[in-house]
């Protein structure tokens, strides 16, 4: 049995009101002290990371699930029981983003464990080569491969560091083959990879020399009716995307594979406010192609809320799938294609979910609904590709 316990005679120690329960009706303040023995604070401690709110139960099924119901259960009142539209997206937005971020991270590593290397050489041509001339066209051959696959900036660095080792290994090999055709080794510069452009080392500092960054003046950026402060700052973001780029492009190994991280890094530091944007503007999208339906803003701003919660919602679950079925492929084919089955299923549920939930939000008939949801679409999709477009060039110059 509960027991019932008395607060007649209590008295807040903040404001001074008589205490009906263990938080004061006038202040809000509990009634139980701060000071604690610290088993207690450890009790806490613990109860409150590993506490997961049971609004989420309630939350995530129907979001998925469910079209329309939430933001009909929202309007309706009934809003205790599930986690706000606001709050619900911020978090999967961040989480979905944070784990497509992890996966790009882990995709080349992911594909080398798998037994798919990102760079591979063949050195039986020049083991098999008739004459010195054929051995030194088959070793440039393979040299200038291994330069491609560098350029790409995609190597993580223990790829990077085996394609230096093969390097190495072909112009062993090389050497071993002349050796055995009666000709003298080839010397490491006659051989060049990726030869330096004089014109391009003469106009480079030495600070961008020892970096393998070459730096060129860049021009200012001047629009005349932003402010001082806004020109300097594009002018500021244009030198860092042509120094990144520039970079990535001419840069040595690691200064290239550091410039393509610092971008990436950068364009998912710009995707979540990029899409707290967009959001209201979907919202006012809506409002212009139901303005005849009396909806207020705000009922608009909760259904694009919980329509990019659901979308953020499949890309974490997208994410999750593809990255689960490349580490049970080379364990479990079948769990592997299962997956990719869920995956092809999510994204075709995607329109149909959102189609749904327009017809049952704002209950026109279909062939209204589905012109409105059609032309909504366009716009939307243009204003995403604007918005990735205008996160992607923030980022890269990061």
């Amino acid at each position: 049995m509960k027991q019932l316990t008395s607060y007649e005679g209590l008295r807040c120690a903040n404001c001074g009101a008589a205490m009906q329960g263990e938080f004061c009706h006038e202040c809000g303040q509990s009634i139980h002290s701060v000071l604690k023995p610290m088993h207690h604070m450890l009790e806490e401690t613990v109860e409150t990371v590993l506490h997961i709110d049971g609004r989420i139960v309630h939350t995530l099924p129907p979001l998925l699930l469910k079209p329309g119901f939430l933001t009909l259960e929202y309007f309706a009142g009934r809003r205790v029981r599930y986690v706000a539209p606001f709050r619900l997206m911020f978090v999967l937005c961040l989480l979905s983003f944070f784990m497509v971020h992890l996966a790009i991270d882990q995709f080349a590593g992911e594909m080398s464990a798998n037994g798919h290397p990102l760079i591979s050489v063949d050195s039986r041509a020049i083991e098999t080569a008739a004459s010195p001339a054929d051995v030194r066209e088959a070793l440039q051959e393979e040299l200038d491969g291994l330069h491609s696959a560098r350029a790409t900036g995609m190597l993580p660095p223990n790829v990077l560091e085996q394609a230096d080792v093969a390097e190495r290994e072909l112009r062993r090999k090389a050497d071993h083959r002349l050796a055995e055709l009666g000709a003298a080794p080839i010397p490491a510069a006659s051989v060049a990879v990726n030869p330096p452009d004089t014109a391009k080392a003469a106009a480079a500092t030495p600070d961008d020399a020892t970096h393998g960054t070459i730096r060129r003046a860049s021009p200012t950026v001047r629009i005349g009716w932003l402010p001082d402060a806004a020109n300097a700052r594009l002018t500021a973001l244009d030198r860092h995307l042509q120094d990144n780029w520039r970079t990535f492009r001419q840069g040595d190994a690691a200064a290239s594979a550091e410039a393509k991280q610092r971008m990436i890094n950068g364009v998912f530091g710009t995707l979540p406010p990029a899409m707290f944007v967009l959001v209201p503007v979907f919202a006012a999208l809506l409002g212009l192609f139901y303005v005849f339906r009396r909806r207020l803003y705000m009922e608009h701003l909760i259904v694009a809320l919980h329509g990019h919660a659901f979308l953020f919602l499949c890309l974490l679950l997208f994410t999750l799938a593809g990255m689960l079925s490349t580490w049970l492929q080379p364990h479990a084919a079948w769990a592997s294609h299962t997956l990719g089955w869920l995956q092809a299923a999510l994204v075709l549920w995607i329109p149909v979910y959102l189609l749904l939930t327009q017809k049952r939000v704002y209950r026109q008939r279909w062939p209204m609904t589905l012109l409105k949801f059609w032309c909504i679409g366009w716009c939307y999709v243009g204003l995403l590709i604007f918005a990735l477009l205008i996160a992607f060039l923030l980022g890269a110059a990061h």
